[in-house]
C-alpha cells in the first residue's frame, strides 16, 4: 500500500483508502462532481470525482473503505487526486489500523509524563483533582488517550489530544521557571484540563466528528462542567481555587471571537492562552508543511491569512 504521505504529483494510484468526506457539487458550467477526502493513518488528501455517473464509480458513502484508481495532481500548492474508478471494499479486504491517523509518539510514555506532573503538585486539592481524572476515572482515561485535539486544523489524529495537552503543559512548566510570579500548580493543572471537554465534544475515530453535546455546548463549557463535577467529590475544596481553575479553562482561547466565554483575568489564564495558541499554531504549520510538496512557497492559507513559505535548510 502506498500511504498518502508518500504520494507525489504524477503518481497513479490503485489503493484502498477510508472515505472521510463526500459531498456533491456543481461546476460553473453546471456539471455535477463529487468532493471527496481520502484518509489513511498518515493523513488525508483532497480528491475529485469529475464523472460520478460513469460505470466505474460504485456507490459508496462516508466511512466506507474504497479501492481508488486515479491520478495525483497539484492544485494551488496542494496534492489532489482525480478519481477515475472506485470499488467499495468488503470487510476483511482491509486493515482498519492502516487508515486511522495516529500520533507518532508513544502514548503510554506521554501519559506517564502527565502522571509525573500531577505527582509533583504541592497543593493537595489540585493534586487530588488531577488524580480524579487521570488516575481514577478509567472511562475518561481511555477516551483521553484515544481522542484527537480537533476535527481539523491541528492534532487531528488518534492520541492528538494527549500529545497537544502534554506539549501545552511543558510550555507552561517553562513559563513558571522564566516567570516565578506564576502559580505553578494552578497553571499546570489548568493546562492539563484546558481541552478535556474534547473527549465529549468529538466522537472517536473513524468518525472524529462533533457530538450533539459538542455542537450545543462546545469543549470549553463541557470541560468546565466536568471539572465542577469532580470538585464536588473532594471535601473542602476551596471555592476561590475552584473558580480560578475553571476561569483558566473558560478563558484559554483568549478572545470572545475565538470562542472564549471569558477573557483572561488572572496571569495564569493569560499564560495558558499563550501556551495553547503557540502549540496549536506551530503544529498547524508543521502539518501544512508536511502535506505540501512545494519546495518553497506553499501558497495562501486562510487560517494564517498569509502566504506561507518553507524555510531553507
Amino acid at each position: 500500500m502506498k500511504y498518502i504521505e508518500e504520494l507525489k504529483e504524477g503518481d497513479r494510484i490503485i489503493d484502498t483508502y477510508l472515505c472521510k468526506y463526500k459531498q456533491s457539487a456543481v461546476t460553473k458550467n453546471g456539471k455535477t462532481y463529487e468532493n471527496v477526502i481520502l484518509q489513511d493513518k498518515t493523513g488525508t488528501i483532497d480528491a475529485k470525482i469529475w464523472d460520478p455517473n460513469s460505470g466505474g464509480i460504485e456507490d459508496f458513502k462516508v466511512l466506507d473503505y474504497i479501492e481508488v484508481y486515479g491520478d495525483v495532481n497539484s492544485f494551488q500548492g496542494s496534492l489532489q487526486v482525480s478519481i477515475k474508478r472506485i470499488r467499495k471494499c468488503k470487510e476483511g479486504q482491509y486493515d482498519p489500523g492502516d487508515y486511522l491517523p495516529v500520533t507518532k509518539k508513544d502514548p503510554e510514555e506521554m501519559y506517564e509524563e502527565i502522571l509525573e506532573f500531577i505527582a509533583s503538585f504541592k497543593n493537595p486539592f489540585l493534586k487530588k483533582l488531577g488524580e480524579k481524572f487521570f488516575k481514577e476515572d478509567k472511562e475518561f482515561i481511555k477516551s483521553f488517550k484515544q481522542s484527537s485535539a480537533a476535527k481539523s486544523v491541528h492534532h487531528g489524529f488518534v492520541g492528538g489530544l494527549l500529545e497537544h495537552t502534554l506539549s501545552v503543559v511543558k510550555l507552561c512548566e517553562y513559563y513558571t521557571k522564566a516567570y516565578p510570579i506564576l502559580n505553578r500548580d494552578l497553571l499546570l493543572i489548568s493546562a492539563l484540563f484546558h481541552d478535556i471537554g474534547k473527549t465529549r465534544e468529538l466522537s472517536l475515530f473513524p468518525e472524529n466528528d462533533y457530538t450533539e453535546e459538542g455542537q450545543l455546548l462546545g469543549h470549553i463549557v463541557i470541560g468546565s462542567e466536568m471539572i465542577s463535577e469532580k470538585i464536588k467529590e473532594i471535601p473542602g475544596f476551596p471555592p476561590i481555587l475552584a473558580g480560578e481553575v475553571k476561569h483558566c479553562v473558560l478563558s484559554h482561547h483568549g478572545e470572545y471571537e475565538y470562542g472564549s466565554p471569558k477573557k483572561p483575568a488572572i496571569i495564569e489564564a493569560m499564560a495558558l492562552n499563550f501556551a495553547d495558541n503557540t502549540d496549536a499554531k506551530i503544529q498547524t504549520m508543521k502539518e501544512l508543511l508536511s502535506a505540501s510538496k512545494e519546495k518553497e512557497w506553499i501558497g495562501y492559507n486562510r487560517f494564517f491569512e498569509t502566504n506561507l513559505r518553507r524555510t531553507e535548510s
